[in-house]
């Protein structure tokens, strides 16, 4: 098999979901419907927390920057994929694809930052209520999103330096419908043992101590919790974290799918299939999950709706 220096690559292939036509049509219907209400889903988280002034507290401020981080992710992409489907194009540019994959990294970093600086939020809303207002001021939170957004942009282009150091064969074939880029390691000809050996450990640190601290967060919940004598504080104190805990639960769920399905199965189709899960459904996801179980957002949502109407 012929072998080029990665800077001669112009262009992978996306192989899609699928080769037939009819069900190309199928999933072109089914992902512009599901990005549609993804996006008006988290839109209108955002304008509910921005137009609401009971919801101007850090906890709000944290999931408006989800809902925007969720936007990002699932736009990195399903427009692109719906436009290869109409286009019937399968081919991304070298530099797209790279791009792509950064965004990728990116935005799922920032996903796990928010996630963790959501739960210390809710720790100190439970294990210090008096001094809650004061520890988590605006300036805390302000520099709480920027230290998440610089440390998402180091673990993207940490990763994607990586990434671009491959050689790739010729006519380089994804077996995917996005630049995954576990399966550029896999569809790589150079040696990638080292690269990736470095990009795990980036992976581990950039993903293993957010979930450290998660878990953390939720033991000392917990733990106050327990100490609450009354059964009705106890629920009213669970039914706070309820919603960031589902979350956490989707969100790490299906990322833990997407890496045993790519260990298990041999199949790079089927592994593509699972990553739908990781890259689309749950951004979808994460706005019913709030609006659903929380009060406040339900009512911020119904004043939104009929000043609209």
């Amino acid at each position: 098999m012929e072998r080029q220096n990665l800077t001669e690559v112009s262009e992978f292939l996306l192989l899609g979901l699928s080769e037939d036509p009819e069900v190309k049509t199928i999933l072109f219907g089914l992902f512009l419907f599901v990005y549609l209400i993804t996006l008006a889903g988290n839109l209108l988280i955002i304008l509910a927390v921005s137009s609401d002034p009971h919801l101007h507290t850090p906890m709000y401020f944290f999931l408006s920057n989800l809902s925007l981080a969720d936007i990002g992710f699932i736009s990195t992409t399903v427009p692109n994929m719906l436009v290869n489907i109409q286009t019937q194009q399968k081919s991304i540019t070298y530099v797209g694809c790279l791009t792509q994959a950064s965004f990728l990294y990116l935005f799922a970093c920032l996903d796990n930052m928010f996630l963790t600086v959501m739960a210390y939020d809710r720790l100190v809303a439970i294990c210090q209520p008096l001094h809650y207002t004061i520890i988590m001021n605006p300036q805390l939170c302000g520099l709480l999103v920027l230290v998440s957004f610089l440390i998402s942009l180091l673990d993207s282009q940490l990763h994607i330096s990586m990434v671009s150091q491959f050689n790739f064969c010729t006519d380089v074939e994804v077996p995917s419908f996005f630049c995954d880029p576990s399966q550029l390691l896999n569809l790589a000809c150079s040696e990638t043992y080292t690269n990736t050996i470095i990009m795990y450990f980036f992976g581990a640190i950039f993903g293993g101590v957010p979930v450290s601290g998660i878990l953390f967060s939720y033991i000392q919940i917990v733990s106050s919790i327990l100490r609450v004598s009354s059964s009705g504080g106890r629920c009213k104190a669970f039914s706070t974290c309820g919603s960031h805990l589902s979350v956490v639960l989707l969100f790490y769920g299906t990322g833990l799918g997407v890496y045993l399905s790519s260990a298990v199965t041999s199949s790079a189709r089927k592994g593509a299939m699972v990553s739908v899960m990781y890259t689309v459904v749950t951004p979808m996801l994460n706005p019913f999950i709030y609006s659903l179980r929380n009060r406040d957002i339900k009512r911020a949502l119904e004043r939104l709706l009929s000043t609209t109407t």
